[in-house]
């Protein structure tokens, strides 16, 4: 999604009563305000397959997967997120209808405008999440995920890239899955065509 503008101060309470009131979404942090523009084809397609592959598989299981409408708060940052996709297993997050604070897993698909963020302020607020094992940020315009993975109960992060022709693992859930599956009806572009050669006489 396109970086969002601010909007003006608000305390926590009273972005969510007006937020609940709006047609379209809005992120929180630490009274700040910000609309969220729409997302490329490819970004939505990819979200799409990641949802689908982690749904799936949870199927069943005390875990649930939400895409892009749920609010994910993050407490000691003063924070309400809407990342594109996440896992919680967490019984406290089932009293909750309107937002979730137990995530294990967030997945963020990147846009050329956002990326920074996703990769820097967002980042930091979500590793406040005790319950956080792993996030990970995936690029709808060539196959790259970079996966984060905390180490044990550390304040550690690892990086695992993953490129085209890598397995994804998501521990967090016991999900491994191709890369390609992510990107499932997706072009990928592969670089500049070569000119054809001139007609010979």
């Amino acid at each position: 999604m396109s970086l969002p503008a601010p909007q003006p101060f608000f305390d926590a309470q009273a972005y969510l009563a007006w937020e609940a009131e709006q047609s379209t979404k809005h992120e929180y942090h630490d009274g700040e305000v910000f609309a969220m523009a729409g997302a490329s084809d490819a970004h939505v397609t990819v979200a799409g397959n990641v949802y689908m592959a982690l749904r799936n598989h949870l199927r069943g299981s005390p875990c649930s997967v939400f895409i892009s409408d749920m609010k994910l708060r993050v407490e000691e940052d003063n924070a309400f997120f809407y990342p594109d996709i996440f896992v919680t297993c967490a019984e406290s997050d089932r009293g909750h209808s309107h937002s979730k604070s137990a995530p294990v897993l967030v997945v963020e698909v990147l846009s050329p405008a956002t990326s920074a963020y996703d990769r820097g302020a967002k980042f930091a607020a979500y590793r406040k999440l005790p319950t956080l094992r792993e996030y990970a940020l995936i690029d709808p315009e060539r196959l790259s995920l970079d996966l984060f993975r905390r180490e044990g109960d550390s304040k550690r992060w690892v990086l695992h890239p993953i490129e085209a022709g890598g397995q994804v693992e998501w521990a967090s859930v016991g999900l491994q899955v191709p890369l390609e599956a992510l990107y499932e009806d997706v072009p990928m572009t592969t670089g500049p065509q070569p000119h054809p050669a001139p007609d010979q006489a």
